[in-house]
């Protein structure tokens, strides 16, 4: 192999090596356990924050990827001292019951999550 063939191809290698990782939050810490489609139990940690949420995101979700299925909107979790938007996505709907979604509402002068859930209809 030719000498510039040589180095062209390691140098090549070398800066495909090389790159940037951005670790995106752990799930766990994102989705708090009482996210739809989680039948775990009821209690569910008080997320408060010393901050008003900026305004929901907007979403394009497009069609339901089975029919039947129903679109969870996202919304703003409070996980390590800011706010994290929690993207919306597609859940099975339970049978007589219907997703009542997350909602952030001022307390004692503090913002408080109440969390989604299914309720019955």
């Amino acid at each position: 192999m030719p000498q510039f063939l040589r180095r062209s191809f390691l140098g090549l290698a070398a800066v495909s090596l090389t790159g940037c990782v951005i670790a995106p939050i752990p799930r766990q810490a994102a989705y708090p356990r009482s996210y739809p489609g989680y039948d775990g139990p009821e209690g569910y940690p008080t997320v408060e924050a010393p901050v008003r949420p900026p305004p929901p995101l907007s979403e394009v979700y497009g069609l339901a990827p089975v029919v039947g299925m129903l679109w969870v909107a996202g919304f703003w979790n409070w996980v390590g001292g800011r706010h994290v938007w929690v993207a919306g996505r597609w859940v099975q709907p339970r049978r007589g019951y219907r997703w009542s979604p997350y909602r952030w509402q001022p307390y004692r002068g503090r913002w408080r999550l109440s969390p989604g859930r299914w309720e019955r209809r």
